[in-house]
């Protein structure tokens, strides 16, 4: 029932976009998700930083300014909150990852999803995800992730996967160890499967730690 409930606000909200745009061209949508983001840093007083000087920073953000790297390629702005315990996911490396996180449409101005609170606060969101020579590639688990109960697809956003080459993969075993967080802008093309259909870009808080 919940399930159903979730696809019915989606398929609306789906609806909605569509009707309010039926007569615009993709390119225009693509100039309002650009103004939407823009705005949306503008508002949260966001430094945008380039990824050298993400480099130069030994790829980090400072957070008290902050501070989020475009990825330029993507079009997706990272900000690392904390790099986390353990360390990062190794070449040929293929690990379980729970993730909790909260899906927030920009240009709807809410909260979409989440499993940080609520009726889905027991239910972590879990993928598979690989790491071939550098390049990252994962799948939601069926049965384990909200992501897949509201968009029907074992595809993992291109945009969560972006952190992975930065963050540390590993688990709380103490008081002291904390997992690595980021917060993400995700544009359509690098979201999930509604925000690509409907040209919406998203903003994103993810955790990540390393499943048993």
């Amino acid at each position: 029932m919940r399930k159903k409930t979730i696809l019915a606000l989606l398929a609306l909200l789906a609806l909605t976009f569509t009707s309010c745009r039926k007569d615009e061209t993709y390119a225009e949508k693509k100039e309002k998700e650009r103004s939407a983001i823009n705005q949306y840093i503008a508002n949260h007083g966001i430094e945008v930083i380039s990824e050298s000087t993400f480099s130069a920073q030994d790829s980090t953000t400072n957070v008290d300014r902050n501070q989020y790297v475009l990825f330029e390629n993507t079009g997706v702005y990272m900000q690392i909150v904390r790099k986390g315990t353990g360390e990062k996911l190794r070449s040929g490396e293929t690990a379980p990852v729970l993730c909790r996180f909260t899906e927030f449409n920009i240009m709807a101005d809410s909260v979409q999803l989440t499993n940080n609170v609520g009726y889905y606060g027991y239910l972590y969101d879990k993928m598979t995800v690989k790491n071939n020579s550098g390049t990252i590639s994962a799948s939601f688990v069926q049965g384990k992730s909200l992501m897949y109960v509201a968009y029907n697809s074992t595809s993992v956003p291109s945009g969560w996967l972006v952190p992975f080459r930065y963050v540390n993969i590993g688990r709380q075993d103490s008081r002291d160890e904390e997992i690595a967080k980021v917060k993400l802008i995700v544009p359509a093309a690098q979201g999930q499967p509604n925000a690509s259909a409907n040209v919406y870009p998203c903003h994103y808080e993810i955790t990540y730690e390393r499943g048993l």
